[in-house]
């Protein structure tokens, strides 16, 4: 099976992830939550490492639930840098308690994470046919404006660069290469 060429063979979980979750439209807003923690953790990193420490983050951030990440204090912070299972980085921990409280905000202005985002593209896919990796972008006018917006409602560590990281990850954007198995799969 041909994958897209950022895929690395050797590490199953990068397998796992590409075959199974990559671009895989996400509507549910824990999901939606957790894939913002780590593309913002990722920061500076490889995906590989937070790949590797995904079910660290996990546990530590109570299964991604918002709302409990929303009440951290300055005792939990001292907690999580203690944490060698995450990237023990305090603008980066206190960015997922700050932006889990503006998910929360955003949900209750739009009823949903799920609902807002998606209401950036009218609920329809972004499908793209790029052959090769050479050709995907780094940001979009797209992810400009998603960014510029979390940013305008107090979210960080959401850079135009993570936000369309994001957006592939979460399906809002299918950016498998037309030569991958999953670039069909995962059109809605």
């Amino acid at each position: 099976m041909e994958r897209c060429g950022w895929v690395k063979h050797d590490n199953e979980r990068y397998v796992v992830y590409h075959d199974k979750e990559w671009g895989v439209p996400v509507h549910d807003d824990q999901h939606l939550f957790e894939m913002l923690i780590l593309e913002g953790a990722q920061a500076g990193l490889s995906w590989e490492t937070i790949l590797n420490k995904r079910e660290s983050y996990r546990l530590a951030f109570d299964h991604f639930d918002h709302k409990a990440v929303s009440q951290y204090d300055e005792h939990k912070i001292e907690q999580l840098l203690q944490n060698s299972g995450i990237v023990r980085n305090r603008l980066k921990i206190k960015a997922a308690i700050k932006n889990a409280k503006v998910f929360l905000s955003i949900q209750e202005e739009f009823g949903s994470f799920d609902a807002y985002l998606w209401g950036y593209v009218d609920g329809i896919q972004i499908v793209n046919t790029f052959k090769s990796l050479a050709e995907l972008p780094v940001k979009t006018e797209l992810s400009d404006r998603i960014s510029r917006d979390l940013k305008k409602r107090g979210m960080s560590f959401i850079g135009s660069t993570i936000i369309y990281a994001y957006l592939q990850a979460i399906g809002i954007v299918n950016d498998h290469t037309m030569n991958c198995y999953r670039y069909s799969e995962v059109i809605l």
